[in-house]
């Protein structure tokens, strides 16, 4: 059996998302060499996404490892860990602020978090528009990674770090993602303080959630005076074409969630009405609980691609931590296969137990706050914010 040691092996991360990039990192820190494969033709083609809260218990974990927390730190939003709760009505529930100097859960936007790690790698570390078709090969090596342009490169690891829908998984596993019965529609802010100072006011420098048991709303601050607002709902995966919609009919978009939001707030609903631009249609996907593999060797997941889960918080964090470890495992094995059987020894049960918490989660994201999360958040006080 081919078993390269790390030093000398060929690694290919496949996806330049925050996981994959920690890994390259921390790789890099131990004087190992990775090459990432990433779908997108550059770094700049395409919205990376909106706010993450990195935890100290991960993500900040992840961070300290590939030597990047304090510049993280630097760019991240400790004032954006304030919450706030309403009810449908536009009464405020509970509101948290953190403490002076707080720093568990701080936020940074998903776009400044991926160029931080990408300006910590060498020069041609990430090789840009390579849209991975398959992953081929005896178990015993090399393996051969087959791209759509054609093209093809032997590696002795290949790191499945590609996401929910990744093409590496096929490679352990045949588990694909279903559809968890929610979708978000997201939609987009900008200027908050000029352009709409009453959201501003009512959603704070953190977050606001509503929902009424049916239907929600998650408004998030980002960085430069933007906000991203999710409109959660369960919908049918075909809603928008079986009402005959289309994604750039906003007009009708809108019109179709004020009717499934009727009774709420006006105030509340300007969440829906007010932003700049289109809707963006995500459905949320998991992939089946408990999710494992047999151990395969040459070729090993994280982040999504291992455990796709709905966004509660835990995914890049998640992903961040599976990166890390990963790299520790192997600047610290003998082997490849060492390594890999290292690190999967303890993300699989750890995604497994944590994947079991979360199942059904994405309905949770619909409820209403039950006595706990009010009691964490702290009771409504008219000095915390807006009311009705």
């Amino acid at each position: 059996m081919h078993a390269p040691t790390p030093t000398t092996a060929r690694i290919s991360i496949i996806g330049a998302g925050p996981g994959g990039l920690t890994c390259a990192r921390v790789l890099r820190q131990h004087g190992i060499e990775a090459t990432v494969y990433d779908r997108d033709p550059d770094a700049d083609s395409r919205d990376q996404g909106g706010s993450l809260d990195l935890h100290e218990e991960d993500g900040q974990l992840a961070l300290r490892e590939a030597g990047l927390l304090e510049e993280f730190f630097a760019l991240a939003r400790c004032e954006s860990q304030e919450e706030r709760r309403f009810d449908s009505a536009g009464r405020l529930l509970g509101h948290r602020l953190p403490d002076a100097g707080e720093t568990a859960r701080p936020e940074i936007d998903r776009g400044q978090l991926r160029d931080l790690l990408l300006r910590s790698l060498d020069a041609g570390t990430v090789r840009w528009g390579r849209a991975l078709e398959s992953v081929d090969g005896s178990p015993d090596g090399p393996r051969t990674l087959t791209f759509t342009d054609g093209s093809t490169v032997e590696t002795d690891l290949v790191i499945g770090a590609d996401g929910a829908f990744s093409r590496v998984r096929a490679a352990v596993s045949d588990a694909v993602p279903r559809y968890t019965g929610v979708g978000f529609l997201e939609a987009w802010f900008d200027a908050m303080e000029s352009a709409h100072p009453e959201l501003s006011e009512l959603v704070g420098r953190g977050s606001a959630h509503v929902a009424d048991g049916e239907r929600g709303l998650f408004a998030q601050r980002n960085s430069g005076g933007h906000m991203r607002v999710y409109i959660m709902r369960r919908a049918a995966l075909d809603w928008m074409a079986a009402s005959g919609l289309r994604p750039q009919d906003t007009d009708g978009i809108r019109a179709r969630l004020l009717a499934e939001y009727a009774g709420w707030s006006p105030r509340i609903l300007r969440l829906i009405t007010e932003n700049d631009g289109a809707y963006v249609d995500r459905p949320l996907f998991a992939l089946p609980v408990p999710h494992t593999w047999r151990h395969t060797p040459g070729v090993t997941l994280l982040g999504d691609a291992a455990h796709l889960m709905p966004p509660l918080g835990v995914g890049v964090n998640l992903a961040m931590l599976d990166g890390a470890e990963l790299a520790l495992a192997l600047a610290g094995s003998a082997t490849v296969d060492d390594a890999v059987r290292t690190y999967e020894k303890t993300m699989l049960p750890r995604s497994v137990e944590i994947a079991g918490m979360l199942e059904g989660g994405a309905g949770f994201l619909l409820e209403e706050p039950d006595a706990e999360d009010l009691a964490r958040l702290g009771a409504s006080r008219a000095d915390h914010g807006p009311g009705e």
